[in-house]
Formats: C-alpha cells, structure tokens, sequence
C-alpha cells in the first residue's frame, strides 16, 4: 500500500505546499482536492488544490511532474458533490465538474477520480437507484473511454442537519454496492472504502473487503469515537453528530490492525490516504500539522 494524505485538511495552502509538506513527512501519494472554486458549503469541502477550470491543457502534466519529482505521487483528483441532488441545478454543476475532472486525470495521467454518488434523501432507495442509472451511465462510460477509474466513497453523508435524514451519498453499504455495480457493470467503477463508516453504523468494515475486492480502487484511513452516553441518551436513530466525532487513526474504534491485515489478505496495494477530521487538532496550523503526523507515524506500524 502506499500511504498517503488527503489534502482537504490544508486548505489554505497551495497545491506545491501540500506536496512539499507530503513529502517531508514521509508520505507517498496525495489525494488532491479539486471542487470549483466558490464558497464550502460544509467543512473540508470546497478545497481547490488544482483548479481544473483555470488549468491548460499544456499545464496538465506540470501537477504529476512537479509531485513525481519530490518523491510523491497524485493518488486521485479528489471532488465529493451531490450528483444525484433533488435540485437538478446542483446536480447539474456536479455532473458537469466531474466530466471536466475525468478528463483532467486522464490528460494527467492520474486516471483516479474519487468522488460520492450522491442522493436526493427526498426519494427512496430503489428511486434513488433508478436516478443512479440515468445520471451515472453517461459518467461512467466517458470514465471508460478516457481510461479513468472512480471511486465512490461510502461515507452516508448524513452528519449535517441539512443532510439528516436519509443523507446525501447513496453509496453507503454493501447492498448498494452490489446494485450499482450490478446495475453499471463497469471495470471503471469501483470504491474507495473508509473504515470509519461502516464503523459509526454498526457494520463490518473487514467483511466487505473480501467480497469486494476487486471493486476496491482507493482507500482512506479515518476513525471515529462514538461515545456510548450520548448514545444511550439519544439513540442509534438520532442525528449521529450528537454521539460521535471523527478522530485520528488510532483514536476512535477502528482497528486499523485488523483493517490493514484484511487489506494485506486481499493483495491490496493501492493508495491509502489518511483522512483527518478531527476538531481536537484543529486549533491552529500546528496543531492540524501535528495531527497529521502523528496519523503518519501511527499508520506507518501498519503499512
């Protein structure tokens, strides 16, 4: 595996600082944000490391050339809208900046994608699936023919209150993988699995790398701290930010021993980015550089 950084927790620096301070730590791969430029409508989203809109077609190769050289590979453009959004403005821009980002890694020689399916938490599952069908075969195919892989994170998506309930990634289990995958039956498509979400809902995170494996094209390291008195003062079904929070590797229930060997068990070798988002290293730049390294020195046991 080759354990990498997810760059949306340095937003403020730029594209050629992320990667110099990758690979001073240690790091082998960078996921690379790249939302549109604008104003985040939640937090660590928004990020704009390479802004694909403003970029050259001549100017592509300089973003891989420039992290190759220090050491560091681009593991993905990284973007996670809403591209199954009742409003069909914002699913709209969604679709149309993740048909720009399948053309930049290709032209980037990246050729990863890693982004949500989205969800309209006004429809069911099976309508839901049915609008994956429609908005996602056309993406999926020009994915195939610009030889890019995607990556559908399994996160829920339903941490905020305007996305509870029902969230706003579809992507979320097992069983919905098995019917995106069976109803666009691509090579292309495939996950980037995150431990802690199976974790917060009260699922194996180890069991579906077995039956997925094939399917598994990047991977993030994440935990999460459920605290067991707020749940039993408000309940499984209440809003999850009332009884966890997203902490280091190392710090919440994960165990990323287990995780790892699993991954090891399968021939994983991919990128495996390390995710941060957690509030208690957030005071200050320091503090998210020092939460940053002691994930890479906690993972690094295991990869």
């Amino acid at each position: 595996m080759n354990l990498g950084l997810v760059s949306a927790i340095l937003p403020n620096q730029t594209f050629e600082e992320v990667i110099d301070y990758a690979a001073g730590v240690g790091f082998g791969c960078v996921e690379v944000c790249c939302w549109p430029v604008g104003k985040a409508l939640r937090r660590y989203a928004g990020v704009t490391h390479i802004d694909i809109n403003s970029v050259t077609n001549e100017k592509m190769r300089y973003y891989p050339d420039y992290a190759a050289a220090k050491g560091v590979a681009i593991s993905s453009l990284a973007y996670y809208p809403n591209p199954l959004d009742g409003n069909a403005e914002a699913a709209g821009v969604a679709v149309d900046h993740l048909m720009k980002l399948i053309d930049a890694s290709a032209a980037m020689g990246v050729n990863m994608v890693t982004t949500f399916i989205g969800k309209d938490r006004t429809k069911s599952v099976e309508e839901n699936l049915e609008k994956y069908v429609q908005v996602w075969t056309p993406i999926v195919k020009h994915a195939e023919e610009k030889g890019v892989r995607i990556g559908i994170e399994n996160c829920p998506m339903y941490y905020t209150k305007d996305e509870w309930p029902g969230g706003n990634n579809l992507a979320s289990t097992p069983y919905i993988w098995r019917r995106m995958f069976e109803l666009i039956p691509s090579p292309n498509l495939g996950l980037n699995f995150d431990p802690s979400h199976p974790y917060l809902l009260g699922a194996s995170y180890i069991k579906p790398l077995y039956e997925f494996r094939d399917r598994i094209f990047h991977v993030h390291f994440k935990d999460i701290k459920i605290y067991q008195d707020k749940l039993d003062e408000y309940g499984l079904f209440s809003h999850p930010a009332l009884w966890h929070s997203p902490k280091l590797p190392g710090l919440g229930g994960v165990d990323f021993g287990a995780f790892c060997s699993a991954l090891n068990d399968i021939g994983y070798a991919g990128p495996a980015c390390i995710e941060v988002e957690d509030r208690a290293f957030e005071g200050s730049p320091a503090d998210v550089k020092s939460g940053i390294e002691q994930s890479y020195r906690y993972m690094r046991q295991f990869v």
